[in-house]
């Protein structure tokens, strides 16, 4: 008669785990072969791979997590770190898209997200030394402006690293994926220009911010390149409503013909909107407005609804996850700066 051999998983106390010498031995394998068929290991035949991985299931194993990232050095986690004051993107809109549409991206790709924000230049050594400590397999960093001491500080880490924008502290050998700013202010400006405008006033944000700083240059271009003086036409805002309404008040003051307004954000144009209604001036019969972000919460959610640059932080992220993936698997990725398209969402303020 036949022989058989029933196979019964061993006995473990309630405080024991099966280990993986148990799933080996339980599988008929050795200890190498069950560790490199349960980190997916092509060099596995799938014979082995399946009786490795029906032990598993049949003992309840599941790998120590610590133990595997000896073997592996991977932690299966990414740090998004917000080089901002905590308050300010807790506040913003656009940074709320970005925390939500990063968790999803790496979530996605069964990679947990650590947010980090670095509030102060004292709180950079602090990430410096996090990300240095085997935490996280690398880090996707927003770092707009100028000064911060955070960029060049992670030139020396050994983890990837790919900026959203371009880092504000100019660093050779970057990976950054930024939004065609430039372009987007020559379209704000000349949909205004195409309704009538010809006293456009901007809202700037901070100018050691490059997004920024390119918005204001394409609103300058856009009226050069139509032959429109703008001298004492730009006011200083901070992407804050707040800043958007003194900005305007004191642009009133100086032009109190203006009639067309290129604010930097969505908040910003909010805060202009006000300014203006209670200086008496109707939008867009007075003054038309344009806004930058095209926030989906904000712009449609305006008394009128505006009109704004459109940026989408969603392909944003999935362009910068991918580089990163990229990174980790090895991939020879030359640095560069990804640069994404943007449109113009017409509505009624202009």
């Amino acid at each position: 008669m036949p022989r058989y051999t029933l196979r019964v998983p061993p006995r473990c106390s309630q405080d024991e785990r099966p280990t993986l010498e148990d799933v080996a031995a339980y599988a008929g394998v050795s200890r190498s072969t069950a560790s490199r068929a349960l980190n997916d290991d092509a060099y596995v035949s799938p014979r082995s791979r399946a009786k490795v991985l029906d032990a598993a299931r049949d003992l309840g194993y599941s790998p120590n997590q610590a133990a595997r990232s000896l073997v592996t050095r991977r932690t299966d986690a990414v740090a998004v770190v917000l080089s901002e004051p905590e308050a300010k993107v807790l506040d913003d809109p656009y940074f709320a898209t970005v925390m939500h549409a990063a968790y999803r991206e790496l979530a996605a790709t069964g990679v947990q997200m650590l947010l980090m924000f670095v509030d102060s230049r004292d709180d950079v050594p602090r990430t410096i030394r996090f990300l240095e400590g085997g935490h996280v397999d690398g880090a996707l960093v927003f770092a707009p402006h100028q000064g911060d001491p955070l960029p060049t500080a992670l030139r020396l880490l050994r983890v990837p690293v790919v900026f959203g924008g371009r880092p504000g502290t100019k660093s050779r050998g970057t990976h950054a994926v930024d939004f065609d700013n430039r372009a987007g202010a020559r379209l704000a400006v000349r949909h205004l220009l195409q309704t009538g405008r010809r006293r456009i006033a901007t809202v700037t944000g901070m100018l050691d911010h490059p997004a920024a700083a390119d918005r204001l240059a394409g609103w300058r271009e856009a009226l050069e390149e139509a032959g429109i003086d703008h001298t004492g036409l730009s006011e200083a805002g901070d992407f804050t409503m707040a800043s958007g309404e003194r900005a305007i008040t004191a642009l009133l003051e100086r032009a109190p013909d203006l009639d067309g307004v290129f604010a930097a954000s969505d908040l910003m144009a909010a805060g202009a909107l006000q300014a203006l209604r209670r200086a008496g001036r109707t939008v867009p019969d007075d003054v038309g407005v344009v806004g930058f972000d095209d926030n989906p919460s904000v712009a449609p959610a305006m008394s009128p609804p505006l009109t704004s640059v459109h940026q989408d932080p969603r392909e944003q992220i999935h362009q910068m996850v991918k580089r990163l993936m990229a990174l980790l698997a090895g991939e020879p990725v030359r640095p560069d700066t990804i640069m994404l398209p943007v449109t113009l969402a017409v509505r009624d303020s202009a």
